[in-house]
């Protein structure tokens, strides 16, 4: 692929400024205005976009929306940082896009070269079109095809509740490339979700709204968002499209027993989507190599938005 157009995404001044590519094939793309002109007849999908770009102008000055394409389609992925640091790739939660690490990007960016992906199959600016998704080993195709178009030969990966189950699969099916493994609150990884979660949640599945979306996270992390901005997102994502996210299956038990990656599992000691101290448990008895660490206090859906200094701490200090 060739570069239409390169240059910046919006920094905290929202301003542009010119740049190259990343990576053979990658271009780098105009994320604003043109990402939320395409949709200025769609009210819910322009509202979206608008919440999204809002975030965007958080990140670091100088970060580079870039679209590397795969047999699955276009996928978004957000770079920041010194481009000679080491890199580390961030997965985010289902629903929360690569819009999720405004709030430790600025300070990881400074001594990282970060990667935001937006998840196929789910909100964002990842287009699907080619290959249909249909389980985890597309799922697997598709970020090994993101990390080739990056040029990423080896990296550090991070990932966040569904992103953190995507992340395990994917350190499991290519241990030699990833420096290390961290693991906000995963879901699907060493236990299944509680009961009590997923029917809570049902209302805002089968008929989203933005209070229903407002009003579950209240629920979980006990308390409205801080940033009026990512309410504001968390909000507008009620009526954005999503094609496919998969069912978060548990890796066998003998592949993680095997896995090679140096790994941070870091919990949220209120999560509602499961009991902590349940996953440390099996996170301990399964990685036995594994570093487990609880953050008192938190919600699931507080990472990483809401503890950035937690979660920066731990991805600066995880193992290597």
């Amino acid at each position: 692929m060739t570069d239409d157009s390169a240059s910046e995404a919006g920094g905290p001044d929202g301003g542009e400024a010119g740049a190259a590519t990343t990576g053979e094939g990658v271009g780098a793309v105009p994320d604003a205005p043109g990402d939320e002109g395409k949709a200025a007849s769609d009210a819910p999908a322009a509202a979206f976009d608008a919440a999204y770009d809002e975030l965007l102008r958080r990140w670091p000055e100088g970060t580079r929306a870039l679209d590397v394409p795969t047999r699955f389609g276009s996928t978004r992925v957000h770079a920041c940082g010194p481009e000679d640091a080491p890199p580390l790739v961030l997965l985010p939660g289902g629903g929360a896009t690569s819009m999720a690490w405004y709030s430790v990007a600025p300070e990881l960016a400074r001594t990282h070269r970060l990667y935001a992906v937006d998840l196929l199959g789910d909100f964002g600016r990842t287009v699907p079109a080619g290959d249909p998704l249909r389980d985890a080993d597309d799922l697997a195709a598709w970020l090994t095809a993101v990390l080739d178009g990056l040029g990423l030969e080896r990296t550090a990966l991070c990932g966040h509740s569904y992103g953190a189950w995507i992340a395990l699969n994917q350190a499991l099916r290519e241990p030699g490339r990833f420096s290390r493994l961290t693991l906000l609150d995963p879901i699907g990884c060493f236990a299944g979700l509680r009961l009590p979660y997923v029917l809570r949640a049902l209302p805002m599945l089968v008929r989203p709204t933005p209070e229903r979306v407002l009003s579950f996270h209240r629920w979980e992390t006990g308390r409205p968002p801080g940033n009026p901005a990512w309410a504001a997102f968390l909000g507008a994502t009620a009526r954005a499209r999503r094609t496919k996210v998969l069912p978060a299956r548990r890796p066998d038990a003998s592949a993680l027993r095997g896995c090679a990656v140096p790994t941070l599992v870091l919990l949220a000691a209120r999560s509602r989507a499961h009991d902590a101290r349940k996953v440390a448990g099996r996170a301990r008895a399964l990685l036995p190599g594994a570093t487990v660490v609880t953050v008192e206090g938190a919600g699931h859906h507080a990472l990483p938005t809401e503890r950035a200094a937690d979660v920066v701490a731990a991805l600066r200090h995880s193992p290597e």
